[in-house]
């Protein structure tokens, strides 16, 4: 057993000693939903400080803990508030948390973030549905030993975002008059914002909005055979695309504002992604 093996057996074998919740589904909560945690019924909270080893998320507004409770009837397991690459975590620590839910038992995830939208279509408050990503400017997760009891050496990578689930996601939003986009989602490292030409090379790769996780989440997620879907907030037009200077407050507010349409979204999916597992 390998270094980051070790570890994640550790907060594993940690959390089931301090809760005893098996979950059907994980979220990870990006900016704007964190408080969707608070409106589920709650189970258990453990703070990410109570787990021996495991990375605490510094990012303001993100609350750094597991939630575990119920959507409807489906039992689930919280993210409030994710780990970045460019707080200075280690890859391998950055989707610890992933791998850890699945060893919960999650076999379904959901992934939420805010990103800047690079489609000229897009506005701020959209949400698009992921249905691809680029994940090449980041470390793979995958570097290194083989996690042999996780998954393959060498995943395929074809289907990362289960395609029933996006036509289920489309169904979904349709039915609850919740407009929908849908594009590439393409992670870099941060916490810079991407500047214009970094902007109009990410269009060129063919990404439709570009974030600061998610992506490596994914990877990690599919390595193990998760089902993933993915949702994220537009929450800003990217740099270069007006001539608005880009902050973090500016991102903040634009999750806020679609915050309630994402989590009647948010909300659906999981009653229905479950209920076809």
């Amino acid at each position: 057993m390998n270094a980051s093996e070790e570890k994640l057996m550790k907060c594993y074998e940690c959390v089931r000693q301090k809760v005893d919740f098996r979950p059907r589904a994980a979220l990870v909560l990006g900016s704007g939903l964190g408080d969707y945690a608070d409106e589920i019924r709650r189970e258990a909270v453990l703070d990410y400080h109570e787990i021996e080893g495991f990375p605490v998320s510094t990012i303001p507004g993100h609350k750094g803990r597991f939630v575990f409770g119920y959507v409807g009837d489906v039992p689930v397991v919280v993210m409030q508030g994710r780990v970045h690459y460019y707080e200075g975590y280690s890859i391998q620590d950055v989707v610890l948390p992933i791998r850890l839910m699945k060893l919960m038992g999650a076999e379904f995830l959901l992934l939420t973030n805010a990103s800047g939208g690079i489609n000229r279509s897009f506005h701020a408050g959209d949400l698009m549905l992921i249905t691809d990503q680029i994940s090449s400017f980041v470390p793979s997760p995958l570097i290194g030993p083989n996690m042999d009891g996780l998954g393959t050496r060498f995943p395929d990578m074809s289907d990362i975002y289960d395609r029933k689930l996006q036509a289920m996601v489309r169904k979904t939003a349709e039915r609850l008059n919740i407009p929908l986009q849908e594009g590439v989602y393409i992670q870099l490292t941060g916490p810079a914002y991407e500047s214009p030409a970094e902007v109009r090379m990410c269009r060129t790769l063919g990404a439709d909005a570009v974030g600061m996780s998610t992506a490596c989440e994914a990877v990690a997620a599919n390595h193990m055979g998760m089902r993933i879907c993915g949702i994220s907030c537009i929450s800003n037009l990217a740099c270069g695309m007006t001539d608005q200077p880009l902050s973090h407050k500016e991102v903040q507010e634009a999750a806020d504002a679609a915050a309630p349409r994402f989590k009647k979204l948010v909300t659906e999916i999981i009653r229905e992604a479950c209920g076809q597992a």
